[in-house]
């Protein structure tokens, strides 16, 4: 529910850029999860933030892209196209793990990933015709970037993902600044867009990622894949619900697919792995 919120957020901001939205959700982002670092570390969050290595810098340097894509996305192709292609992250992240880690791939993920590419296409093709195809790549980037943040964290054998979030967080800062003053984009917006980028840092990606981190101790992987289902389903809920915004036919029929192959993936996964007893 935190990360569905993105949609809306962003298209309640009246004039500022990608970069400068990065920036600013940036800063919250990390200052937010520097506190909750010190907290769970009992006050050690440099020493918690180091164990984090070479592979959290790789998956924070990821997560700027991801975050960038992913602002980038929902401002040049509507929140409901832009949300059912971020799902395409665990299927791109299987297929990395397979490529560069050598892990295996069930055959029922392989034909997901393959139903999935099926509802894929249909978006970015429906997106060539309405003018979008930026916005739909955008959104396939963001959903790399996620993708390759994974895959780094399982690389490195990170079983805490907050101190790489929390890297990405100061990576963004220093590069979304750097870019604000190469192109000349002023610092200075309007408050209501700083509130609201701040807002998105602490709640809807700050907090959404802490307590994903909790319930992902004791949930199995594929019944987390079902459960964040629901960040696709809202966003694009939310934008309806409060600025009318609605999807096309292309749309929900493509993201239809993608659905059913993410929930047909997880189920699958369910039958293969028992629920703990928590």
């Amino acid at each position: 529910m935190f990360w569905s919120s993105m949609g809306l957020g962003v298209r309640l901001i009246e004039q500022a850029n990608v970069w400068q939205i990065l920036l600013y959700r940036s800063m919250a982002l990390a200052t937010f999860l520097f506190v909750i670092i010190t907290v769970r570390s009992g006050y050690k969050p440099v020493q918690t933030i180091r164990k984090a290595g070479f592979a959290g810098a790789i998956g924070g340097v990821s997560l700027v892209a991801a975050f960038a894509g992913g602002i980038y996305a929902i401002q040049s192709t509507s929140v409901a196209n832009a949300m059912f292609l971020f799902a395409s992250a665990p299927f791109l992240a299987a297929l990395l793990g397979w490529i560069v880690l050598r892990e295996s791939v069930r055959k029922a993920t392989w034909a997901a990933m393959i139903i999935a590419l099926v509802g894929i296409a249909i978006m970015v093709i429906s997106g060539i015709s309405v003018g979008r195809l930026a916005g739909n790549l955008s959104a396939i980037l963001s959903a790399l970037g996620f993708a390759v943040f994974t895959i780094a964290l399982r690389w490195g054998k990170l079983e805490d993902m907050l101190p790489a979030v929390f890297m990405a967080g100061i990576f963004a800062i220093v590069i979304a600044a750097s870019v604000c003053w190469i192109e000349g984009f002023s610092f200075t917006i309007p408050a209501k867009d700083v509130a609201i980028a701040l807002s998105l840092g602490v709640f809807q990606v700050g907090l959404g990622l802490t307590v994903y981190t909790i319930g992902s101790k004791v949930v199995p992987a594929a019944e987390l894949a079902l459960l964040s289902m629901t960040e696709v389903l809202l966003g694009p809920f939310w934008v309806w619900l409060f600025l009318g915004e609605t999807a096309s036919l292309f749309t929900l029929a493509g993201g239809a697919v993608l659905m059913l192959a993410i929930a047909g993936n997880a189920l699958s996964g369910l039958r293969h792995k028992p629920v703990p007893v928590i």
